[in-house]
């Protein structure tokens, strides 16, 4: 049996996805996260086969620095990205932190039981709208690292972006950067109007032309 966690910040989900992994013949639901920093002392005490990973959850570390640290420290387990997001930047990072694969909360019961036994089986499994060949020319690259473009934002208007590209309310900003829900207002209408960008689909569109996920403030 593929021992499997789950780490996602909304109830209604994990439910959800506990449910079909029950019905998998071959893979034992171990138990549930809901934000990065549980999700790494549930693996140390578990040790899941693999994680399924989500990226958005503003009461801890992001899916990304999660899996990060379980790589460096679980070598063994694999980690698949599930996700809504299906833009290059994120698959790209992805591939960057080593998570072993990336699938989509829209896709269907049977991918997510491929992608479980895929990874592990010691094979990447990477579903997304990006091409395979695309994908696969990502992991045979060095270095995806590039620094971010030069910016007339500060490190904190910088790291606003980033968490709106992870789908952080202002709410949850306020509390994961210790500001009031005011000053992530305000930050925003300062860094709209730095840019010259009048929506949030434009500001999210600009942090990933500009690797604003790639940042660590």
């Amino acid at each position: 049996m593929i021992k499997v966690l789950l780490v996602d910040d909304h109830a209604l989900i994990r439910k959800g996805i506990r449910m079909l992994i029950e019905t998998f013949p071959n893979i034992s639901f171990q138990g549930e996260a809901d934000e990065g920093e549980e999700a790494i002392s549930l693996a140390h005490r578990l040790k899941p086969d693999v994680i399924l990973m989500d990226l958005s959850m503003p009461n801890g570390l992001d899916g990304f620095s999660a899996t990060k640290e379980i790589r460096e420290q679980l070598q063994s387990t694999k980690i698949i990205i599930l996700t809504m997001y299906d833009e290059e930047a994120y698959v790209k990072k992805a591939i960057e932190v080593q998570a072993h694969g990336y699938l989509l909360k829209k896709s269907q019961g049977r991918d997510l039981s491929e992608a479980i036994t895929t990874v592990h089986n010691g094979k990447p499994y990477y579903k997304t709208s990006i091409p395979a060949e695309q994908i696969k020319k990502w992991w045979t690259q060095k270095d995806l690292t590039s620094k971010v473009h030069n910016s007339i934002l500060t490190d904190r208007e910088k790291e606003i972006v980033r968490l709106t590209m992870l789908g952080f309310s202002n709410k949850e900003m306020s509390i994961k950067l210790h500001i009031s829900p005011k000053t992530v207002e305000n930050h925003k209408a300062r860094i709209m109007q730095k840019l010259n960008l009048s929506n949030k689909h434009e500001l999210i569109k600009y942090g990933i032309n500009n690797k604003y996920l790639e940042l660590t403030l």
